[in-house]
C-alpha cells in the first residue's frame, strides 16, 4: 500500500519506509492539533438577558397571551400568565405591569392590584371595548386601553409609548397615561370625556366635542388617591377625537395634581 503525503511535504533522501513513518507521524500530529484547536474554540455558552420588568396577564385567551408576550419581549419585559387565584397572587407578588381583560370579576382583580403594597402603582392595561366601557373601572386608575381584537401594530405602539413607566425610567417620562372621567365646562357647555395622559401642566382628553383653540374652560376629575379636583384651563390643541388642556399657571389647585404625579412616580 502506498501512502500519499500531502503536497508540500518533503522527505529529502529518506528511504521509502522512513518516509511512510514520517508521513503518518505528521498526519497524527495534524489531527491532534486540529482537536486541540477545536477544543480551544468551543462554542461559548448562550446567556439569556434577564428581563427588566414583569407584566401579569389576567383573564386573556391563548392567542392574546402569545401576542402580548412577543410584544412585551421586544422591550425586555417578561409576561407572566396569572390563571390561578389572580386576586391573591396580585396582592402578594410584585409586578411592574398588569394586563387585565375587562369582564365580569375584573373589579376584584383591580382592587387587589391597587390595594397591594407592591403593585399599587403598577401600570394597568385594560383589554376590552370602548373607552366609555372602561370608565366604570376609572376609580382603579387604568393607565391605557387595548381595544379588541388585539392587533400587533397597535399593541406594539401602546407598549412603546408606556414602556418607560413600566421599566421605571421615570426621569424620561413627563406624562402619566391614566384613564378617568373628565368634566369640561366652557363655551356655555358642559361635556364629558376621558383622560388620556396627564402632566403637572395639563392633560389630553378623549372627546368628540369641538372647542376652539384658546377657549377658557373649567375642568374637573378624580384620580385613584386624589379626590375630585377642579381647575381652570384653556384649550391648546384640537384633533378629531381628542383635545389638549393647559392648566392655568395662576391656579394653585394644579399643585394637587403635581403632588399626585410626584407620589405616583416615587412608588
Amino acid at each position: 500500500m502506498t501512502l500519499c503525503c500531502p503536497p508540500g511535504w518533503s522527505f529529502g533522501t529518506l528511504q521509502p519506509g522512513q518516509a511512510d513513518a514520517q508521513c503518518i507521524s505528521k498526519v497524527e500530529s495534524s489531527l491532534t492539533m486540529e482537536k486541540a484547536f477545536s477544543a480551544g474554540f468551543a462554542p461559548s455558552p448562550i446567556f439569556t438577558r434577564k428581563a427588566a420588568a414583569r407584566a401579569a396577564l389576567v383573564g386573556l385567551n391563548d392567542s392574546y397571551r402569545a401576542l402580548l408576550a412577543e410584544s412585551f419581549r421586544q422591550f425586555n419585559i417578561e409576561t407572566v400568565p396569572v390563571t390561578v387565584n389572580p386576586v391573591e397572587r396580585l396582592h402578594k407578588e410584585k409586578f411592574e405591569a398588569c394586563v387585565v381583560a375587562l369582564a365580569e370579576g375584573t373589579d376584584s382583580v383591580l382592587e387587589s392590584v391597587r390595594s397591594s403594597p407592591s403593585n399599587s402603582r403598577c401600570i394597568v392595561y385594560g383589554v376590552g371595548g370602548s373607552a366609555q366601557e372602561a370608565m366604570r373601572y376609572s376609580k382603579y386608575g387604568i393607565n391605557a386601553m387595548l381595544n379588541e381584537p388585539l392587533e400587533r401594530p397597535a399593541t406594539l405602539k401602546l407598549i412603546r409609548a408606556t414602556r418607560m413607566l413600566v421599566l421605571h425610567e421615570f426621569r424620561r417620562y413627563v406624562r402619566i397615561p391614566v384613564m378617568t372621567e373628565v368634566c369640561i365646562v366652557g363655551d356655555g357647555r358642559k361635556v364629558f370625556g376621558s383622560s388620556i395622559e396627564m402632566s403637572s401642566g395639563g392633560m389630553s382628553v378623549k372627546s368628540s366635542e369641538d372647542f376652539s383653540h384658546g377657549t377658557n374652560v373649567e375642568i374637573s376629575f378624580a384620580l385613584m388617591t386624589l379626590p375630585r379636583v377642579n381647575l381652570r384651563g384653556a384649550i391648546t390643541w384640537r384633533k378629531p377625537k381628542s383635545l389638549g388642556v393647559r392648566f392655568d399657571p395662576a391656579d394653585d389647585r394644579r399643585f394637587r395634581v403635581k403632588s399626585w404625579i410626584d407620589s405616583y412616580l416615587e412608588n
